[in-house]
């Protein structure tokens, strides 16, 4: 696999080192990538999620941190082409979850989620 693109939970995983909440399949598909990346709507969802008190890092700090120590990259791409690839999903009405899958749809690439309705929905899910 080439590059894989992270879900919110799963950068939040590797931050604190849960590393037994990964599937096997999960762990080598990290090992496994060439690059790893997240889109601008992970960071913003960290964002809200330190907000209200879920989370006690900063969006900075953590992908600063695995930025560091896995190479993860936050990942650009034109918005035009994340909405354009959005507007083709309606399974989900959760705004973080569409952009995401709709990133890594712009990106023809896979998405690591423990997300039960994106793995479900999207082909290009792993876990």
């Amino acid at each position: 696999m080439e590059t894989l693109y992270l879900d919110t939970h799963v950068v939040v995983w590797l931050r604190q080192k849960e590393l037994e909440k990964f599937s096997p399949k999960a762990t080598e598909a990290i090992e496994k990538a060439g690059e790893l990346f997240v889109s601008p709507m992970v960071e913003l969802e960290l964002k809200f999620l330190h907000e209200i008190g879920r989370i006690t890092e900063t969006p900075y700090n953590i992908l600063g941190d695995l930025g560091a120590m896995i190479g993860l990259k936050l990942d650009e791409c034109s918005f035009t082409s994340v909405v354009q690839k959005a507007m083709l999903i309606d399974w989900t009405r959760d705004p973080f979850d569409r952009l995401i899958v709709a990133h890594t749809m712009a990106k023809e690439s896979k998405l690591l989620t423990k997300d039960e309705k994106i793995l479900h929905h999207f082909g290009d899910a792993i876990w």
